[in-house]
């Protein structure tokens, strides 16, 4: 008979939590069915590969943007669009040449990109500012292109400060 040691059993029951946990933020996330056209294949893509930075601010506080978006706990495939770390460099490695959005990575990832809702933020007074490249950006963010080494940010609620540009592309 196997006989398992107080520490043991509150080892195990952490691990479960953190499971379970991660299990729930990705409730709305995918499993390895088409998105917005983008399919979730055994191998990353090799025809077209580019890196941008996401960075989001919750008044100013930010928001982690998970390690492996687009990567499904029971799918075994990645999207298109993924992240493998939690530093908000996202990974474009698809078989073709085409063109990715800012929405599209929002919805990979189960998240909301609207005017009141960025990921897990939520804000009601205040404003979405959005800048992509240190230029303030206007329009609507989901339309904003994952082009290569594109640095977005976006800012949900005060205070408001320009971006300090994301410079470390090495090895990307």
């Amino acid at each position: 008979m196997l006989s398992f040691s107080p520490r043991s059993w509150a080892r195990a029951a952490v691990a479960l939590a953190v499971l379970a946990a991660t299990a729930a933020a990705r409730a709305d996330a995918p499993a390895g069915e088409p998105v917005d056209g983008i399919r979730c294949e055994a191998m990353e893509g090799a025809v077209f590969h580019i890196h941008q930075h996401v960075t989001i601010l919750d008044r100013g506080k930010p928001v982690t943007i998970p390690d492996d978006v687009g990567r499904p706990l029971l799918g075994n495939c990645f999207y298109w669009i993924h992240t493998h770390t939690p530093d908000g460099l996202i990974h474009v490695e698809s078989p073709a040449f085409r063109t990715f959005t800012l929405g599209n990575l929002f919805d990979i990832w189960g998240e909301p990109l609207t005017a009141t809702r960025v990921g897990p933020a939520r804000f009601v007074k205040g404003a979405l500012h959005v800048y992509v490249d240190g230029t303030r950006y206007t329009g609507n963010p989901r339309n904003i292109e994952l082009t290569q080494h594109a640095d977005i940010t976006l800012e949900a609620g005060p205070p408001y400060r320009t971006p300090a540009p994301f410079t470390n592309w090495q090895g990307q």
